[in-house]
C-alpha cells in the first residue's frame, strides 16, 4: 500500500514536470523524499536538480544533484557517473569551466564515454589552454566504441535461411543502436578537430594536420579523409579557394566515396570561379565515382544551366531527385529551369514541394508569387507577394510587383501605396518614380509630381526628358515663370532639343515677350542642322545595312524590362502616357517631332537667316490640353444694344 502511494506520487510529480508546473513538482518531490520508508530519495533529487536546472537556478541544481551524489551508493556507478555529468554541464552554464573541467576528468578516468570527452575539450577550449585541448583530444580518442565489425552482416555463403537471417538483423533495433553509437562517435571526434584545429598552432592549416596526424594514428583512421574535406571547406569560408582546391584534389586518386565527395566540392569551387569547364570535369567525375552522388548531378545541372542548355540541366535535376526526392537543390534549380523553358505549371509544382520542406524561405515565396503572375493568376500572385512582405517587409521590388498588379486591377488607391512605400524603402527606381509622378498628374496634382521628377533629374542629369518633365508640372500647376526659367536652363544646357524651344516659344508668346523670335530663328537653325545630319546619315547607309538595323532595333527597344521578362505590365497606356513613359518618347523628346522644314524647299544659295519661311512652332502637350480657365470678365457693350435705347414701359416697372 505503501509503494502504491509512492508510485501515485512519482508519476504525479513527473506530470506536474512535463506540464511545465515546476513548484507544483517539487512540492510533491518533497513529500515523497521526506518519507523515510522511501529508500530511493536520491533518484527523485536528479529529478529535483533537473527542476532548478530548467528553472535558471543554478546553484540550487547543483546542490540537489550534489545531494544524490551522497545518498547514491558506490555500486550504482554509472548512475554516479550520470549526476557528476549534470554537474559538470552546469558549471559550463555558469561559466565555472574549471569546476566543469573537474567533474569531466573524473569521468574520463572512470568511465571515459564520447560525449564526456567532446564536453571536456570545449571546457578546455572556454579557458583557451592549447596544451589541456591537445590532451583531452588524445583522451577522446581512447574511447573505445565497443562495437562488432561490420563483417558479421555481410553474407558468406550461399544458404538462403542464413541470408535472409542477415537481412533480418542488418536492419534490427540493435543495428540502429550499434549504427547511431558509431555516427556519435564520429560527430564528436569531427566537432573537436574542427573546433581545436584553428587555436591550437600557430596557423589553421598547421592546427588542421596535427588533428589528422592523431587520427591517422588511432583507431579511428577512416576518419581523417573526412577531416581532411573539412579543411577544404574551412579553406573556402575563408574565400582561399587555392588551398582549398589543392586540398580536394589530393583525393582523386582515393576509395571511390571519399574521391566523388572531394570531386563533388572541387566541381562547386570552380563553379563559384566561373570555369564551368572545370566544373563539368568534376562534376562529372564525382558522378562516375559514385553514381548515387545527387551533388554532383545538380552540379552537372548548374553547368548546364550556365550554358543555357535548359533541356539537359532539366534531365541532371529529374536525376538527382531520383535518387533523393528530398534534395532541395534540385528541386529549386529544376523550377527555375521549368521557368526558363516556359512550363510554368511544373515549375510551380516544384516550388509547392519545396515549401513543404523548407517552410517560409523568402526565395522560394518570391518565385511562386512570380509564377502565379505569370500564370495570371492575380489573386494567389498577390496573395503570396503579401505572405512574402510578412517575411521581408522591406523589399521595395515586391512593393514594387503588387503595386503593379493593382494597377492592372483598376485600383489606383491601393497600387499608390505600394509605389509609394516602394519608393520609400528604395528612392532611385525611375520606372516607380515616373509611376508615381505619372499618378499626381492623372490627378491634377501636377505641383506634388515634381519632387518626384526633380529626383529622377539628379539620377540622370544628361536626360533631357526629365527636367523638360519638372517645367511641364510647373506650366501646367499655373507657375508660368518658373516654368519659363527651367526652360530656359534647359535650353542653355541641351541647345539641339526641338521641344524645349517650342515650349520657349510657345510659352514666350503666351507671356508676351519679345524672346520668341529669338528663339524661333534658334528653332529654325536647329531643325535645318537636324535635317542636314540626317540626310547625310539617310545617304551613308542603305537598306538592311548594320547601321539601319541598329536603328531600328533601337527604336523597338523601348519596350518595359517586365514585358521582356514575361511579367505582367502595368495596364494603364493613359497613365503610361500622361507620364511621358519611354514607350511614346523617341530619343530625349518628350512628344512626337513637328513637321520639319524640307531640304528641297530651302534655296541653298540663299543665306538661312534671310529666308523668310513662316516657321512651324506648333507642338501638342503630353499631358493633355490645359483646363479653360472660367471666364469672369464682363462681356464687351455691343453698338447694336436690341435694348440700348427702348424705353421701359410702366407695366415692367416694379410696383
Amino acid at each position: 500500500m505503501i509503494y502504491s502511494f509512492h508510485a501515485v506520487l512519482f508519476n504525479l510529480a513527473n506530470q506536474y514536470a512535463a506540464n511545465d508546473m515546476y513548484t507544483e513538482a517539487l512540492n510533491t518531490y518533497q513529500v515523497i523524499t521526506k518519507d523515510r520508508m522511501f529508500n530511493n530519495s536520491g533518484r527523485l533529487r536528479v529529478n529535483m536538480g533537473n527542476i532548478h536546472y530548467k528553472m535558471g537556478q543554478y546553484n540550487k541544481a547543483i546542490k540537489f544533484y550534489r545531494m544524490a551524489l551522497d545518498q547514491v551508493p558506490n555500486t550504482h556507478k554509472s548512475m554516479r557517473i550520470k549526476i557528476m555529468h549534470n554537474i559538470g554541464l552546469v558549471f559550463v552554464r555558469m561559466g565555472q569551466y574549471s569546476e566543469a573541467c573537474t567533474s569531466f576528468e573524473y569521468i574520463m578516468q572512470e568511465e571515459p564515454n564520447f560525449k564526456t570527452g567532446l564536453d571536456l575539450v570545449t571546457a578546455y577550449y572556454a579557458l583557451g589552454d592549447k596544451d589541456k585541448m591537445k590532451k583531452g583530444f588524445l583522451r577522446l580518442l581512447e574511447c573505445q566504441l565497443d562495437i562488432d565489425d561490420d563483417e558479421k552482416y555481410t553474407s558468406s555463403s550461399d544458404d538462403p535461411h542464413s541470408n535472409l537471417i542477415l537481412e533480418v538483423i542488418r536492419n534490427d533495433t540493435l543495428r540502429k543502436m550499434e549504427r547511431h553509437m558509431k555516427q556519435e562517435a564520429e560527430r564528436s571526434l569531427l566537432t573537436a578537430a574542427k573546433l581545436i584545429s584553428p587555436v591550437i598552432e600557430g596557423t589553421f592549416s598547421a592546427g588542421y594536420n596535427w588533428c589528422v596526424d592523431a587520427i591517422k594514428n588511432s583507431q579511428y583512421a577512416d576518419l581523417a579523409n573526412d577531416l581532411e574535406i573539412n579543411k577544404a571547406v574551412m579553406y573556402l569560408r575563408q574565400k582561399n579557394f587555392k588551398d582549398a582546391v589543392e586540398t580536394l584534389k589530393m583525393f582523386e586518386k582515393k576509395e571511390t566515396k571519399i574521391a566523388s565527395t572531394a570531386a563533388t566540392n572541387l566541381s562547386f569551387l570552380y563553379f563559384l570561379q566561373n570555369d564551368t569547364d572545370m566544373a563539368d570535369k568534376y562534376a562529372q567525375m564525382a558522378r562516375d565515382s559514385n553514381g548515387y552522388n545527387d551533388s554532383a548531378l545538380v552540379n552537372l545541372g548548374n553547368c548546364c544551366f550556365q550554358r543555357k542548355d535548359y533541356e539537359k540541366a532539366r534531365e541532371h535535376y529529374v536525376a538527382a531527385l531520383d535518387i533523393d526526392a528530398s534534395c532541395v537543390e534540385a528541386l529549386y534549380n529544376l523550377a527555375l529551369t521549368n521557368k526558363k523553358l516556359g512550363h510554368f505549371g511544373e515549375a510551380l509544382d516544384s516550388l509547392l514541394k519545396m515549401h513543404a520542406i523548407v517552410r517560409n524561405y523568402p526565395p522560394v515565396v518570391y518565385q511562386i508569387a512570380s509564377l502565379y503572375q505569370l500564370l495570371r493568376d492575380y489573386d494567389q500572385a498577390s496573395e503570396w507577394y503579401l505572405q512574402l512582405l510578412g517575411l521581408v517587409p522591406t523589399d521595395p521590388h515586391i512593393h514594387q510587383r503588387l503595386g503593379q498588379i493593382f494597377d492592372s486591377e483598376g485600383d489606383k488607391q491601393q497600387a499608390y501605396q505600394y509605389y509609394f512605400d516602394s519608393y520609400r524603402y528604395f528612392p532611385s527606381n525611375l520606372e516607380v518614380i515616373d509611376w508615381l509622378g505619372s499618378y499626381f498628374i492623372e490627378h491634377q496634382v501636377a505641383e506634388k509630381a515634381i519632387s518626384y521628377f526633380e529626383r529622377a533629374a539628379l539620377m540622370q542629369p544628361d536626360e533631357p526628358k526629365w527636367h523638360l518633365m519638372v517645367a511641364a508640372c510647373h506650366r501646367r500647376s499655373g507657375n508660368y515663370q518658373q516654368a519659363l526659367q527651367t526652360y530656359k536652363q534647359i535650353n542653355r544646357r541641351f541647345p539641339e532639343n526641338v521641344e524645349c524651344l517650342k515650349l520657349l516659344i510657345r510659352l514666350s508668346s503666351d507671356l508676351g515677350l519679345k524672346e520668341a523670335a529669338e528663339y524661333a530663328q534658334e528653332l529654325k537653325k536647329v531643325e535645318r542642322t537636324q535635317e542636314q545630319r540626317e540626310s547625310r546619315a539617310a545617304s551613308g547607309s542603305r537598306p538592311g545595312s548594320r547601321r539601319s538595323s541598329s536603328r531600328a532595333s533601337r527604336s523597338g527597344s523601348a519596350t518595359s524590362g517586365y514585358e521582356e521578362a514575361g511579367i505582367l505590365p502595368p495596364k494603364s497606356p493613359g497613365t503610361r502616357a500622361s507620364a511621358f513613359s519611354a514607350r511614346s518618347i523617341p530619343g530625349s523628346a518628350i512628344s512626337g517631332r513637328a513637321t520639319r522644314l524640307s531640304l528641297n524647299d530651302l534655296d541653298e544659295n540663299e543665306p538661312y537667316i534671310t529666308s523668310n519661311k513662316e516657321i512651324d512652332s506648333s507642338y501638342v502637350d503630353p499631358l493633355g490640353p490645359l483646363q479653360e480657365r472660367p471666364k469672369t470678365s464682363m462681356r464687351r457693350k455691343q453698338d447694336d444694344d436690341e435694348f440700348g435705347d427702348d424705353d421701359v414701359g410702366d407695366d415692367l416697372l416694379p410696383e
